[in-house]
């Protein structure tokens, strides 16, 4: 059970500024439903080039809502200068604090704030820069790097609780604690060594997998997958779309499919069409 303080509780129950501006003059979205937190940001300017309105749509716990409708409550007023310099920090002190484990909601609003500011100012959308150290969630070393030096992050639990880096198989954990140690300067230590999956754990990964690695990849030659079950280190898969006719479907399905859920999740996975 989280400690939520009485401000979170409020702005969950009863959240500020839901929903779309149709006229937005900037527009932010940041997460995937795949990872379980996704958030949409708009905001109207008036004349004075303030921030007149703001609202969000998301999808996510209560510290999520919780955190969106404080950063839209927070940023009405100010000039984009000004809500550009709103941190994740101030975020969580506006509710009065935020579960340790759930920072990464005020991260989230923070980076869809620096979005809706770039849509704006007509500035190219950042390309994730980095290379993925944290194939689950799809974070890379800047943001790691940016999380430590920002918050003064000392373990991988830290960092997992503001960018969820190293929250799935825990494969990258020696990554992750080799960028600490590099930040603060501590001599490289070895990580603990993964457990074992939960068959939760297992089945959100492959979910989250399948939705961010090779669904896209699929789609762009008309074909899809579906999960249709996890039996053990058995997935059942559905090919859909030009996938299900193709003479090699088999071939995507193993040279492809199942190589990259080994890769990203466990080497004992099978993938079977059903």
């Amino acid at each position: 059970m989280w400690d939520y303080t009485n401000k979170v509780k409020d702005h969950f129950l009863n959240p500020r500024n839901v929903g779309f501006i149709d006229d937005f003059d900037g527009l932010g979205e940041v997460g995937s439903l795949a990872c379980g937190d996704a958030l949409k940001l708009t905001f109207k300017l008036d004349e004075g080039e303030r921030i007149a309105d703001a609202k969000f749509q998301t999808f996510g716990c209560a510290s999520a809502i919780a955190s969106s409708s404080a950063l839209t409550e927070m940023v009405k007023g100010m000039t984009l200068d000004e809500a550009a310099k709103v941190t994740n920090e101030d975020i969580a002190d506006f509710l009065g604090g935020l579960p340790k484990e759930k920072m990464h909601c005020s991260v989230m609003g923070r980076d869809a704030m620096e979005k809706a500011i770039a849509y704006y100012r007509g500035e190219a959308e950042k390309q994730v820069e980095g290379e993925i150290v944290c194939e689950c969630f799809g974070v890379t070393d800047r943001q790691i790097e940016r999380a430590v030096k920002e918050n003064g992050l000392t373990s991988i639990e830290e960092v997992t609780d503001y960018v969820k880096a190293g929250g799935g198989c825990e494969n990258c954990h020696d990554k992750i604690q080799f960028i600490i140690d590099d930040i603060l300067g501590n001599a490289p230590r070895a990580a603990k060594k993964p457990e074992a999956l939960t068959n939760i754990q297992k089945i959100k990964m492959i979910d989250a997998t399948l939705e961010r690695e090779i669904k896209p990849a699929l789609n762009q030659d008309g074909g899809d997958i579906e999960l249709v079950d996890v039996d053990g280190n058995r997935v059942m898969v559905k090919l859909r779309g030009t996938c299900a006719s193709c003479s090699k479907s088999q071939i995507t399905l193993k040279h492809y499919v199942e190589t990259k859920l080994k890769d990203l999740v466990s080497q004992d996975l099978v993938v079977e069409e059903v």
